[in-house]
C-alpha cells in the first residue's frame, strides 16, 4: 500500500517509530507553506530557523534511505495551504493511505481532523512520540480537583518518571528549590560566551525575501547562531550541561544589560521543534549532576528540571485541556492596544528597550524579561491579550501556541482569571530594581512615583490595582496588597491614576 505522511515543521523527531524502517511505498511530504507565515508576523530569525531546521531534518531521512518530497518555499508546485498540499500530492504520488502526526497547535490539530475526514482515501493519526504526557493526562489529574496547581503536578510527574527521587522521597530533602533561584546577578560568578554556530543561512534568507514573506527583527545572515540540525542541538545541551547549569539555578530570575543570555541553555526551539526531546534533555542533566555532585548543587537541578518536567508538561496540559476557549478569555476585560514601542524598544525605559532590542535582535529574551518585564507593562497598561498574544508569538524564536498562549495569556496577562497562575504577576519598580541592573542606567528613577523621571512602573502598579480591584478583591494572594491600596490617600491616588492615565494614552512619550 502506497501512504503519504505528513510532517509539519515542529515534528523533526528523528528518534520517532516511523523511522525505524525504511519502505519504498511510504513517502514523507514537508512543505514550506506561506498558511504557517502569515497567521502572525513572525521574527525573520524564527522562519529560518523552521526552514533551515526542516530542510536538514529533511536531507538526513533522505540519508537514512526514506522517500521524501520537500517542497521549498519559492517552489512552482507549492501550493501555499495545506488542505490543497495534501490533495495535490496524494495524486502525485497516487497514495492509498494518508497518515500525520498529532499536532501541537489547535488550529492546525482540528484542519488535520477535517482534511482527513475529507479525503477519498482512509487516513490515520500518531502521537509524536514526543512529550512525557499525553494529551489529556493534565486534564484527568486535576479531575475534581478546584485549582490546577503546578506543584502538585510536578510532584506527581517526580514520582511517576523517578526523577530525584530516594525510596519514594525527593532527593535533598525538598521538592522544590526555587526559593535559591532569586539571586541578582552583580558579575560573578563569571558567564561563558554562548555557543556560537555562525552559520551562512544567506542563501535560505534570500529565498524568503523573495517569496515577501512579512517579518519582524533583524538577522546577520552570515552568522546564523541557533541550532537547525539534531547535532547542533545536542551540542547546545552538552554545552549547556558542562558550562551554564552550574550556576543556572541561583540566576535564573536575573536581569542584566550586559548580559543577554546570562546562565539560561537556550534550548527552547531544539525541543519545541523535536529536534531534542524532554526526556533526553533531563537525563543528560541527571548523569551530569549525579557524576558531580560535589560541585553541582541541587537546587540548579532542580530548578532547570522544574522548567522541563514541571512547567513545559504542564503548559501543555492547560493548553488541550481548556481549549479553544482559552484563546478567547479576557477575565480582567482589557483592552488597550499595545504600545507601538514593542515593535522598535524605542523608549526611555531601560528594562524595556533593552528587552525590546535585545528580542527583536535575538529573537529570544528568557522567562523573566518576558513576564516581569515585558509582560508586566502590558499587563499594567491593561492591554488587550490578544494583541500581547500575537506579538509573543511571533517574536520568539520558540513560540508555537501552546507554550505562548498559556504563558502569555495566563502566567503573564492573567487573562485566564486564575486558571494558570494564582494571581497577576504585575510589580512597580522594585521588582525590576531588585532583581537587575536596568534601573542604575535609566531616564527614570525607581523610587520616584511622580513627576517627569518617575518610573512609569510605579503610577501603573498602583493604578492597575485600583481600576482591578473589583476583579481582584476575592483573591487570597492580593489581600495585602488591596490593603495597602485601602490605606492610601485620596489626592495621592487621583495623582497616581492622572499620571497612570498620560503613560497609557502617550505611550511614545515614555
Amino acid at each position: 500500500m502506497k501512504i503519504l505522511r505528513l510532517l509539519l515543521g515542529d515534528q523533526l523527531n528523528a528518534e520517532h517509530s516511523w523511522f525505524t524502517n525504511t519502505d519504498a511505498n511510504c513517502t514523507y511530504l514537508m512543505a514550506e507553506l506561506k498558511q504557517e507565515t502569515t497567521y502572525v508576523t513572525h521574527h525573520i530569525q524564527k522562519v529560518v530557523a523552521f526552514f533551515a531546521s526542516m530542510r536538514s531534518f529533511a536531507d538526513y531521512l533522505k540519508e537514512q534511505g526514506h522517500q521524501v518530497h520537500y517542497i521549498k518555499i519559492n517552489d512552482p508546485e507549492n501550493p501555499h495551504e495545506l488542505k490543497a498540499l495534501i490533495e495535490q500530492q496524494i495524486g502525485k504520488t497516487a497514495a492509498e493511505k494518508f497518515e500525520y502526526l498529532l499536532p501541537d497547535e489547535y488550529r492546525l490539530d482540528k484542519q488535520l481532523e477535517a482534511i482527513a475526514s475529507s479525503l477519498s482515501i482512509p487516513s490515520a493519526s500518531f502521537d509524536t512520540e514526543h512529550f512525557l504526557t499525553s494529551r489529556d493526562t493534565l486534564k484527568n489529574f486535576y479531575k475534581g480537583k478546584k485549582q490546577l496547581v503546578m506543584e502538585s503536578f510536578y510532584r506527581m510527574m517526580r514520582k511517576e518518571h523517578d526523577i530525584l527521587m530516594v525510596n519514594g522521597q525527593p532527593e535533598g530533602g525538598s521538592w522544590n528549590y526555587d526559593q535559591s533561584n532569586r539571586k541578582k546577578w552583580k558579575g560573578t560568578p563569571s558567564i561563558p560566551p554562548a555557543l556560537e554556530f555562525s552559520k551562512d543561512i544567506s542563501g535560505l534568507y534570500k529565498e524568503i525575501q523573495q517569496a515577501n514573506i512579512k517579518t519582524i527583527g533583524s538577522l546577520h545572515p552570515n552568522s546564523f547562531n541557533w541550532p537547525t540540525n539534531r547535532d547542533e542541538s545536542l551540542q547546545v545541551l552538552q554545552y549547556f550541561i558542562e558550562n551554564l547549569l552550574t550556576h543556572f539555578g541561583d540566576f535564573q530570575d536575573a536581569l542584566h544589560t550586559d548580559q543577554k543570555f546570562l546562565f539560561h541553555s537556550r534550548l527552547s526551539f531544539a525541543m519545541n521543534s523535536k529536534m531534542l526531546s524532554p526526556k533526553e534533555v533531563i537525563h543528560g542533566v541527571l548523569e551530569y549532576y549525579h557524576a558531580h555532585k560535589d560541585t553541582l548543587d541541587i537546587s540548579q537541578v532542580e530548578g532547570f528540571i522544574r522548567q522541563i518536567l514541571g512547567w513545559r508538561e504542564y503548559m501543555r496540559g492547560i493548553y488541550w485541556k481548556e481549549m479553544p476557549a482559552y484563546a478567547l478569555t479576557n477575565a480582567l476585560e482589557n483592552k488597550n492596544p499595545l504600545p507601538g514601542f514593542y515593535w522598535t524598544g524605542n523608549t526611555k525605559m531601560n528594562c524595556l528597550s533593552h528587552a525590546i532590542h535585545q528580542s527583536l535582535e535575538e529573537a529570544y529574551a528568557h522567562h523573566i524579561q518576558r513576564l516581569m518585564i515585558t509582560g508586566n507593562y502590558a499587563l499594567l497598561t491593561q492591554t488587550d491579550p490578544n494583541e500581547v498574544d500575537n506579538w509573543y508569538l511571533g517574536i520568539y524564536i520558540d513560540a508555537i501556541e501552546w507554550v505562548e498562549i498559556t504563558n502569555t495569556r495566563g502566567m503573564s496577562q492573567f487573562a485566564d482569571g486564575g486558571i494558570v497562575a494564582t494571581k497577576p504577576y504585575v510589580s512597580s519598580a522594585n521588582y525590576i530594581n531588585k532583581m537587575g541592573n536596568y534601573c542604575g542606567e535609566c531616564h527614570y528613577d525607581p523610587n520616584e512615583k511622580f513627576g517627569e523621571t518617575a518610573c512609569p512602573f510605579n503610577a501603573l502598579y498602583w493604578n492597575f490595582l485600583d481600576a482591578k480591584k473589583e476583579h481582584l478583591k476575592s483573591n487570597p494572594r492580593m489581600g495585602m496588597m488591596l490593603r495597602l491600596l485601602d490605606k492610601k490617600d485620596e489626592v495621592e491616588l487621583d495623582k497616581l491614576r492622572k499620571r497612570a492615565k498620560h503613560i497609557i494614552e502617550n505611550p511614545g512619550e515614555y
